[in-house]
């Protein structure tokens, strides 16, 4: 954002973007002069009405979003000429969507989560043209983002057997999903493969694997919450994901804290979503854990 983007520019972001890139958009880039104009991504045609010829520098989007998982579409947002597109696709990684096939300009990798996969290094990944990623890098390297040698040489390590640990926890995530769909305790399960997500069909097409997250809403609120993590055994608490452990978290208090109610509601995190993002371990264990626990509320 920084390396395109000054005082007096403007940015279309989706509204749904991650709390810690909404806070950025909202804090920092707004006191620098940057204006954002935030759009529904379901909305077909929100972003491109939403530019501002010659002002406009960057179009950001998030698919799937973090935590629930909505779907951007992505030839719509290729097709838009004049400002850069941007999409982050950490949920999905490489091995998942290729947003640059469908016209985008950038792509971002949270590369701490799936690509590495071990949980144990701080990366980041933007991938595009020569150009555009010779202007970013040179202002990485002036203010310091550069990965250090032990974070570098983790990543390298996680990224030989991306392919064989996203398979694996793509498919747990998707039997654990439809094992919780229409439990008495569960108000909705999102997953991009889930026939019930309301833009499936739209995953379908432009996604190779659903994504190894997914978000639970639970009857009785932060209160259920609480006591349905407390009685899991596999599963741990932590904010990340994308490693060989299960996580879960609750977003409301955790990853998007920082948000008002109003931007919480626009995004469904509600005081009873969980995120659990599938690791490693066996999908009937993790299963039998989660239907263990559920039992309790």
């Amino acid at each position: 954002i920084l390396s395109f983007c000054g005082n007096g520019s403007h940015i279309v972001a989706q509204n749904n973007l991650y709390g810690a890139t909404l806070s950025f958009l909202q804090g920092p880039c707004a006191r620098f002069g940057i204006e954002t104009t935030f759009v529904d991504p379901a909305v077909s045609g929100s972003f491109a009405a939403a530019v501002i010829p010659g002002k406009t520098m960057l179009v950001i989007a998030e698919t799937p979003s973090n935590p629930r998982l909505a779907i951007t579409n992505l030839a719509e947002l290729g097709a838009i000429r004049g400002p850069f597109t941007v999409v982050d696709s950490t949920l999905a990684t490489p091995m998942g969507q290729r947003p640059l096939d469908f016209g985008i300009d950038i792509v971002l990798h949270s590369a701490t989560k799936g690509i590495n996969g071990h949980n144990d290094a701080l990366l980041g990944v933007i991938a595009g043209e020569k150009d555009l990623i010779d202007a970013v890098w040179g202002y990485a390297v002036m203010h310091g983002a550069v990965a250090s040698p032990y974070d570098a040489a983790n990543g390298l390590r996680g990224i030989r057997t991306l392919g064989v640990r996203t398979e694996r926890q793509n498919q747990s995530a998707l039997i654990l999903a439809r094992s919780l769909e229409g439990h008495t305790k569960v108000l909705s399960v999102s997953h991009p493969f889930l026939e019930s997500h309301p833009q499936h069909e739209l995953a379908r097409e432009q996604m190779r694997l659903g994504g190894t997250v997914i978000a639970v809403e639970v009857t009785g609120g932060f209160e259920s919450c609480q006591s349905l993590v407390s009685q899991l055994q596999l599963v741990r608490i932590a904010t990340s994901f994308g490693g060989p452990e299960t996580l879960v978290c609750h977003p409301a208090t955790s990853t998007h804290v920082g948000l008002s109610q109003e931007a919480l509601a626009t995004m469904g995190v509600t005081d009873g979503l969980l995120r659990f993002s599938i690791g490693l371990e066996d999908a009937d264990d993790l299963v039998d854990d989660i239907h263990r626990a559920l039992v309790t509320l």
